[in-house]
């Protein structure tokens, strides 16, 4: 008598074992080991990059390495290391820094900064196959007064030279003290005038108390190097994919979840084809929740796309990077968002206090009305540059739907606040200390076109996104429009107007002025200096009442016939500082970017002898009509939406958000 279960059990083991046997011979395609000068043995699943393709699991790059000077290298991610020792019974490889070297001063040139501030553990790296052994993180801080502290030890001088990763770091600054740290460390545990300037993974140290190591055991530590994993490469696996690997023959066992046709099924008995559309059945059954799951991740990641964007834009610098809080760490340091310090289209601000207690700004975005490109803008610009005149950004969180931006907190609140007058408001500033803030201005936009590694574009300059703190230092703010450019370019590309109508260059509604590029960020400013000059806002010059004039076009009618201009209640040393800002203002503002000076010219024009100085043309040749088409959307910002340009008037229509102390 037959027994169908029987053979059931017998065809499903012989199915395994085929799939098995599939798996496992797919690792016996292995070449002859090969070998650098310092004599390692160079084999499956890593290969050299002088070896045959066939060689090495050649679809992981990170697993071909290269032989330079006689010594075994791997580039992983921006990161040049030598191969130390790769043991294949414990599927381990140890390398270390290029630039460390053993018994001379030496600073690694790569910065894990990146993963040591981020949510998950900095052991596991999703976009490579490795995984970290046992280890610790050193810490590089730089602080502005000496420390003394049981954990920070003193770094030699060759710290104090290029080998730190801070470009972005302003020449006056001053001198700064370099100390090494093993013990992990939160950005709230650091001292008030230290930072991290870069972080290096570090073999752990077992014999010794943190608090007795010196540089010279953190220095031959590095030189040691540290070890990785490529256990779960084997087979061609992923994290969280199909194969597991069993240690340490490197063979496979595959869980099975596809639907395999074979060749031997078309001679077999009836109840053999049975049980086969049953298990295809079962497939079909169990494919229908699957693929609902399929669609909620695919739902999720979509939602979730712009944090990984983020995520890794931030693995892809070495500098200090902006921390990363969770939403009940926002939530505590605002005291359950106790205290409002403004609102505007994009979300409500509010003020925090750190655990160090400094004073900060949350910014906590509306998800229905943010886009995600104006939030990765936003990280992406002010998170890399750290300038006396730009905003600096201490953190942010994405956490689902939930997206805050923390920033230091400025007590005396927007330009704005202090130009335009208003019954209760705020006394205005004297001509003497607007000419400090225009001239601060403009020395952090000519920073942010030509002072990174990349031309900063913010397309916003304006009183509201110009914040001031206790000293009335102004600080550039609000990077949602910005745009990063290659430094060497000139022209740019935009596929939408973006800014705020009367601070917006003329070249972003009319192609045939000329190209658009950093010179839309001259004409801001130059409508920004010119309220500067006259306290009031630039309005429409049409209007019928003569207080509604048009403060630029008459200003240029005035110098350009040699009339002075009329300013009452000011001294004459504050006169020519207004006429100064004024002409410097008149230059900003041509309609053709070409006859614009750049920030760097502005800046010498601002510093110079107003004798010295030569009045501008009238520049309001077509701009009258721009102004006429333009008056049913002033006070409207364009803003472009990085996965439609379809939006309605109400969607791109914001009020500025301020980080201010003092909003009534």
């Amino acid at each position: 008598m037959r027994r169908p279960g029987l053979r059931f059990v017998a065809l499903l083991l012989l199915l395994l074992a085929l799939i098995h046997e599939s798996c496992s011979a797919k690792n016996k395609h292995y070449c002859p080991p090969s070998s650098c000068g310092n004599n390692l043995k160079i084999s499956y699943p890593f290969r050299l990059n002088t070896d045959p393709p066939s060689c090495g699991l050649t679809k992981v790059p990170v697993y071909t390495l290269s032989c330079e000077n006689n010594l075994t290298v791997l580039h992983f991610k921006s990161g040049k290391f030598y191969v130390k020792a790769i043991d294949y019974g414990n599927q381990t490889i140890r390398i270390a820094d290029a630039s460390v070297e053993e018994g001379r001063c030496s600073i690694p040139q790569y910065s894990w900064a990146a993963y040591y501030f981020l949510k998950f553990s900095p052991r596991y790296y999703h976009h490579y196959p490795y995984l970290v052994y046992p280890w610790k993180s050193n810490l590089f801080i730089s602080c502005e007064k000496p420390v003394n502290a049981p954990l920070y030890v003193e770094a030699p001088a060759c710290s104090n030279g290029s080998s730190f990763s801070t470009p972005y770091r302003a020449e006056s600054e001053g001198k700064r003290y370099y100390y090494a740290k093993m013990e992990e460390t939160t950005s709230d545990e650091l001292k008030p005038s230290c930072r991290i300037e870069s972080v290096a993974v570090i073999p752990s140290i077992q014999e010794k108390n943190y608090e007795d190591l010196s540089y010279l055991d953190i220095q031959h530590g590095l030189a040691y190097g540290f070890e990785l994993s490529w256990s779960n490469a084997i087979c061609g696996g992923k994290w969280g994919g199909s194969y597991y690997v069993i240690n340490p023959e490197n063979h496979c066992v595959l869980q099975y979840y596809g639907n395999p046709v074979y060749e031997t099924a078309q001679n077999l008995p009836g109840y053999v084809v049975v049980i086969v559309a049953l298990w295809h059945g079962a497939v079909v059954v169990l494919g229908i929740p699957i693929f609902i799951i399929f669609l909620v991740f695919k739902w999720r990641r979509r939602h979730l796309s712009m944090y990984n964007s983020i995520e890794e834009f931030l693995q892809s610098n070495n500098n200090l990077m902006p921390i990363r809080y969770s939403y009940s760490k926002i939530k505590k340091m605002t005291n359950g968002f106790k205290e409002k310090l403004g609102e505007g289209g994009f979300g409500k601000v509010y003020k925090a206090k750190l655990k160090s207690s400094r004073l900060a700004a949350i910014k906590m975005l509306d998800k229905s009305k943010a886009t995600g490109q104006d939030f990765f803008n936003e990280v992406a610009t002010i998170g890399r540059i750290h300038h006396v005149n730009v905003v600096q950004m201490v953190g942010f969180c994405v956490e689902g739907s939930k997206r805050a931006l923390v920033y230091d907190f400025m007590p005396n609140g927007s330009l704005d606040k202090h130009i335009f007058s208003r019954e209760g408001n705020i006394a205005t500033l004297g001509w003497e200390n607007l000419y400090k803030i225009s001239l601060g201005v403009a020395r952090g936009i000519e920073y942010l076109h030509r002072g990174c590694d990349m031309q900063i574009l913010h397309f916003d300059i304006k009183p509201h996104n110009i914040l001031l703190d206790e000293s009335f230092t102004p600080k550039i703010s609000d990077f949602g429009l910005a745009k990063l450019y290659p430094v060497e370019g000139n022209i740019v590309s935009l596929t939408a107007a973006r800014g705020t109508i009367g601070y917006m260059a003329p070249e972003l509604f009319y192609k045939n002025i000329g190209s658009v590029s950093y010179k839309a960020d001259v004409y801001s400013y130059g409508m920004l200096l010119m309220e500067m000059a006259s306290k009031r806002k630039n309005v429409n010059p049409f209007a019928e009442h003569s207080s509604q004039i048009y403060f630029p076009s008459w200003a240029s009618e005035q110098l350009n016939r040699g009339m002075e201009l009329e300013i009452r209640e000011a001294t004459e040393d504050q006169k020519r500082i207004v006429k100064k800002m004024v002409i410097v203002a008149l230059w900003c503002i041509q309609m053709k970017p070409s006859d614009r000076p750049s920030m760097n010219k502005v800046i010498e024009m601002l510093e110079a002898e107003l004798e010295s100085l030569q009045i501008p043309p009238t520049p309001f040749q077509f701009y009258p009509h721009a102004i006429q088409q333009d008056e049913v959307t002033e006070k409207t910002n364009l803003r472009e939406s990085s996965s439609s340009s379809s939006s309605s008037c109400n969607d791109i229509e914001i009020e500025s958000i301020s980080l201010l102390g003092n909003e009534n």
